[in-house]
């Protein structure tokens, strides 16, 4: 074990950043490059958007990495891989997520089974097995590391609409507190985000129709926020400075939701 874990590099890290064809993975892997880190840029099917991530980043020795995450053993390929292009994993986004519409008064219950049986696959279990496969290579490489998960103010404010959402990103919340314990000892540090609503292709449909403006409001400062925004919080929690803020679930949410 580390007796001061303070080691890790500043830069010139190796990054697997899950979910990362799109949005606010291709953010986060971007600001890693645009910091002097190589990245392991993942996807599940979206190859071909993932390539425009991979072309988008500054720097060089990046790798593509394909697989499904809700599989267990193709998370450990997709960790494999990302270790073998990279030369091991110093620091692990848990990005990926799904995010399916469904409220229980309209929801069937097959349907409603289905779809809370693939968040729990994809947002919790992928992030569980992911953050194990990298930690251990973390702990027998010996220098420390960083995990950064991608939660929800959903977690805290409640998503109707998207319960397994919500109660997903609570457990990963929970699950990064747990760890960050557990790894300490090791120089590895893990936190949080719970990002409020941000602009990505995905929602932009939301934002440029007729409840756009509802939604800005929810902020006082009268917008959204922008995946770069996110990206930036993420690349200092898995800074070496950031090592004191391990176990933190840090709001990201323009004062739009209020906790103590």
């Amino acid at each position: 074990m580390l007796k001061d874990s303070r080691k890790l590099p500043a830069s010139g890290r190796r990054v697997l950043v899950s979910g990362a064809s799109r949005g606010l993975g291709r953010a986060v892997a971007q600001a890693f490059a645009a910091n002097g880190d190589r990245v392991a840029v993942h996807f599940g099917s979206r190859a071909e958007e993932a390539r425009v991530t991979f072309d988008s980043l500054a720097g060089t020795g990046h790798a593509l990495t394909g697989g499904d995450l809700a599989d267990p053993a193709g998370a450990a390929a997709v960790v494999d891989a990302a270790a073998e292009a990279l030369g091991g994993v110093d620091v692990l986004v848990n990005n990926a997520a799904v995010n399916i519409r469904h409220p229980l008064p309209e929801t069937p219950y097959e349907e409603w089974v289905a779809v809370w049986q693939r968040h729990v696959s994809v947002n919790l279990l992928a992030t569980a097995n992911l953050s194990h496969l990298a930690a251990r290579r973390m702990i027998d490489q010996g220098g420390g590391g960083r995990i950064v998960n991608i939660g929800s103010r959903g977690a805290f404010r409640g998503e109707p609409d998207h319960p397994a959402y919500g109660a997903t990103k609570a457990a990963v919340h929970a699950l990064g507190q747990s760890l960050a314990v557990s790894l300490a000892p090791y120089g590895i540090g893990v936190a949080s985000v719970a990002p409020g609503f941000f602009a990505t292709e995905r929602v932009s449909p939301r934002l440029t129709g007729p409840e756009g403006e509802a939604i800005r409001a929810q902020s006082p400062f009268h917008r959204v926020a922008d995946p770069e925004e996110i990206a930036a919080a993420v690349l200092w929690l898995a800074s070496p400075e950031a090592e004191w803020s391990s176990g933190t679930i840090l709001d990201l949410n323009g004062a739009s939701h209020l906790r103590s």
